[in-house]
């Protein structure tokens, strides 16, 4: 039976292959307040602004490809139980050929009904539009977890992670609460690594190795130490 590893992959890993990272500095995304576009209430202010500005980060994931990072994840496939829990709402991780992914914060290529949550539609192509309807009527929205949503599969993940061998975070800043705690679902004996070229403070955590690298590169250290353990 191969050994189980659980991943934790935030925007760093994508900002390698071309995707801005969620907000800058100025705490803007994208020029957009993040209040406007990504929250309820900006929704049902002016659900045509947030369409567009969702079709806009659509349209730019279908011109980027997954890098390496992306594709050392799905090769491990090969050799362990491989669970790869994203806080990216985009579709690389599938694209490199991952087959386990659970998207936290939903997908950029799925849409849902506003009156019957249960109702979720991929989007083909980049657009989703005033008028596109569900099958109750209903206007679709981004199948994205806005702020002051509930985070649905942060119980799914965390029994993953629960019952980790190894644990792997790639990319993210981890101060994005609920994912940013699934660490501490992790076995103290499983083997942790944290990669990010700038490494967040993690406090004293047991069997953790620290790679202050990108994506791309880190993941191949990460990868010879878990082959050496296969």
């Amino acid at each position: 039976m191969k050994k189980k590893l659980v991943v934790l992959s935030g925007a760093g890993i994508s900002a390698e292959s071309g995707i801005p990272t969620f907000r800058d500095s100025d705490g803007l995304w994208e020029g957009h307040n993040v209040m406007d576009v990504a929250t309820p209430e900006g929704w049902r202010k002016n659900p045509a602004l947030v369409l567009d500005f969702y079709n806009q980060r659509r349209k730019r994931a279908l011109e980027v490809q997954p890098n390496r990072g992306h594709e050392i994840l799905a090769e491990l496939e090969n050799y362990f139980d491989v669970t790869v829990v994203t806080q990216n709402v985009d579709d690389l991780h599938e694209r490199a050929g991952s087959s386990h992914v659970i998207h936290l914060h939903g997908s950029l290529f799925e849409s849902r009904s506003t009156r019957d949550e249960t109702l979720v539609y991929p989007i083909k192509g980049w657009e989703l539009n005033l008028g596109d309807v569900c099958a109750k009527g209903s206007q679709l929205r981004p199948n994205i977890v806005w702020f002051g949503e509930m985070v649905p599969l942060m119980e799914v993940a965390a029994d993953h992670a629960a019952n980790a061998d190894f644990f792997v975070v790639v990319g993210t800043s981890m101060v994005v609460y609920p994912a940013a705690g699934l660490i501490s679902y992790v076995p103290h004996d499983a083997l942790k690594f944290v990669v990010d070229p700038k490494l967040p403070e993690m406090g004293q955590i047991p069997s953790l190795h620290m790679i202050a690298e990108k994506a791309s590169t880190g993941m191949e250290k990460v990868k010879q130490a878990l082959m050496g353990l296969s």
